[in-house]
């Protein structure tokens, strides 16, 4: 359940928020001064807080100063009776989400939590890795076990989504929809001839084909790929592929076999003539 802590001294006030907000589906936690509030939000146990400016033991403004001086972007909405404009722009500057004076709608209120709440917050990753692959989006380059690949814009679209969905299985359809940008065409095989082109420059095994459903990019090899075959020397490898493997230094000669005794001339099935003494 979704956690907001409520720093409000008021207890009448604070009350009214704690009930509305446990009936909106949300846990509440209220403290009533400003230390409380700056060691609560630290905790890292809540995904927003509501914040009154004039805390005692420390007031919201330096709450928030501290929390943001920490490396904390936990979404901060102020509710304060403070409702000038010096006071809003300072606590906007100073990092908070959201201002909201005092009197309050408490519909309007829970619409501005829902808000910060829906908003993600995390940065987006500009480096994607899977297994032996990365994929730089900011230079635009791709890797396979330390060797740059060069892709085509078509192709590089492609790889990011198979990444981006690692393990999950795309169908043709999708594929379609997220790289070209349209509706899927029975009759067209252009998923098809990128996902060609795109294994024969990963190498197998990068892009396994599901029957009859579709695509999907496995989270990881079981081991590293060969430098010389381009294909892991795993235990499924047949015993000559694995033999030719450039991971062997060297190359394992047949064992001589040994030939069989010869028999004396005799009848079929009589045991060698022993020498003559």
């Amino acid at each position: 359940m979704t956690g907001i802590l409520v720093a409000e001294d008021e207890p009448r006030i604070a009350s009214f928020i704690a009930k509305g907000l446990r009936s909106a589906g949300w846990s509440p936690t209220v403290v009533d001064d400003g230390q409380s509030a700056y060691d609560y939000a630290m905790s890292g146990d809540f995904d927003l807080m509501v914040l009154d400016i004039g805390l005692p033991r420390m007031d919201g403004f330096s709450v928030l100063r501290r929390l943001r001086e920490a490396g904390n972007d936990l979404p901060v909405i102020i509710l304060t009776a403070r409702d000038s404009v010096g006071d809003t722009v300072a606590g906007l500057e100073g990092g908070a989400d959201d201002y909201m004076a005092k009197p309050f709608r408490f519909e309007e209120l829970v619409a501005r939590i829902r808000v910060r709440l829906r908003e993600d917050r995390s940065p987006e990753a500009m480096v994607l890795r899977a297994g032996y692959l990365t994929l730089d989006l900011r230079t635009r380059r791709l890797s396979v076990d330390g060797r740059d690949v060069d892709l085509s814009a078509r192709e590089f679209a492609l790889a990011e989504t198979f990444l981006r969905n690692a393990g999950q299985v795309l169908t043709r359809e999708q594929l379609l929809s997220r790289v070209w940008g349209y509706d899927f065409d029975p009759g067209s095989n252009v998923v098809d001839v990128y996902v060609g082109y795109l294994r024969r420059k990963l190498g197998p095994g990068y892009i396994v084909t599901v029957r009859g459903m579709g695509y999907r990019h496995p989270r990881r090899r079981a081991c590293r790929p060969c430098r010389a075959c381009r294909r892991p020397p795993g235990p499924g490898r047949p015993a000559r592929a694995r033999a030719a493997c450039s991971r062997r230094t060297t190359r394992a000669e047949p064992a001589p076999t040994a030939r069989p005794a010869a028999r004396s001339p005799g009848r079929p099935g009589c045991p060698p003539a022993s020498p003559a003494t």
